[in-house]
């Protein structure tokens, strides 16, 4: 009837659902309950032509809700996944540093000209930031080596962090102005020492409100982990969590799937390494145990 009624008076509405991920975090069995029952009210509305829903759902939420069994899945057609390369976080970047006229001014480009060639904005990137964080030949360039430090066990990296490195770093680097430091050579708007300061608070960011927030029974064992070597292996997660190793292992490939861990290894031998992303907040220590 609703529908209807919309269609008379030319009116369509839509439905944003979001934040999902975090909405039925105290339970596994609850969320996957009430998100397949989601799913099937979409598909039974999908038909209305003036009431739209749209949801936004990560992508290891929902293969968790299609493992426990959700025949109607496949007529979930109308799918798109967002995915970010390092072209568009590069972009994302320049965007926000032209978006202020004052840095447009002071490099002295265009702002349409720039965002018009892929090029062009690699160059006005490394005009505002250093060309390297680490010195040496084989060491990654700077956008790299953000990308390096911001990307989960999924080996994603999300914008988020991304942007919240960059907003801590422009922190440090006015706390270094602020103290009597010279400013940045070659007319830089960071420096090298701002952008690796920044990483501890991006963590442990990362760390408490995202990881933790979202995957709370996996706490007691991520706290376990403190101070501990970056790779693990089945039998070393066994010994710190006190546990069997298939124990150690099916709480391992949960860590895996919230983006804590890195599976590296064999099938048979899998080592478990934790992503640069997450260390500081834990105070980890490279290498393996």
């Amino acid at each position: 009837m609703l529908n209807s009624g919309f269609q008379n008076v030319r009116i369509t509405a839509w439905l944003v659902l979001d934040r999902l991920d975090v909405a039925f975090a105290e339970s596994d069995e609850l969320e996957g309950n009430a998100l397949r029952a989601l799913f099937r009210t979409y598909l039974d509305m999908i038909n209305l032509a003036n009431i739209k829903v749209k949801i936004f759902l990560r992508d290891d939420v929902w293969r968790r809700i299609v493992s426990g069994g959700f025949r109607e899945a496949s007529h979930v057609t109308r799918s798109l996944t967002l995915t970010w390369s390092q072209q568009s976080l590069l972009n994302l970047i320049v965007r926000r540093l032209l978006a202020n006229d004052a840095v447009c001014s002071h490099y002295g480009v265009n702002r349409l000209e720039v965002l018009a060639d892929a090029n062009l904005q690699s160059k006005v990137f490394y005009m505002a930031f250093p060309e390297q964080i680490d010195a040496g030949q084989n060491r990654p360039k700077t956008l790299e080596w953000m990308l390096s430090r911001t990307v989960d066990g999924t080996k994603r990296t999300a914008p988020r962090e991304l942007i919240h490195l960059l907003q801590s770093a422009r922190e440090e680097q006015l706390k270094l102005t602020e103290l009597g430091n010279s400013p940045p050579e070659d007319n830089l708007l960071l420096g090298k020492a701002a952008i690796r300061a920044a990483l501890p608070a991006v963590s442990k960011a990362r760390y408490e409100q995202t990881l933790c927030a979202e995957y709370p029974a996996l706490q007691p064992y991520l706290r376990k982990l403190e101070r501990e070597k970056a790779q693990q292996s089945r039998t070393t997660l066994s010994a710190l969590w006190g546990c069997s190793e298939d124990k150690a292992a099916e709480v391992a490939e949960r860590l895996v799937d919230a983006g804590f861990f890195e599976r590296r290894g064999t099938k048979q031998t899998p080592a478990y390494w934790v992503p640069m992303l997450y260390r500081a907040a834990l105070d980890l220590v490279q290498g393996a145990a």
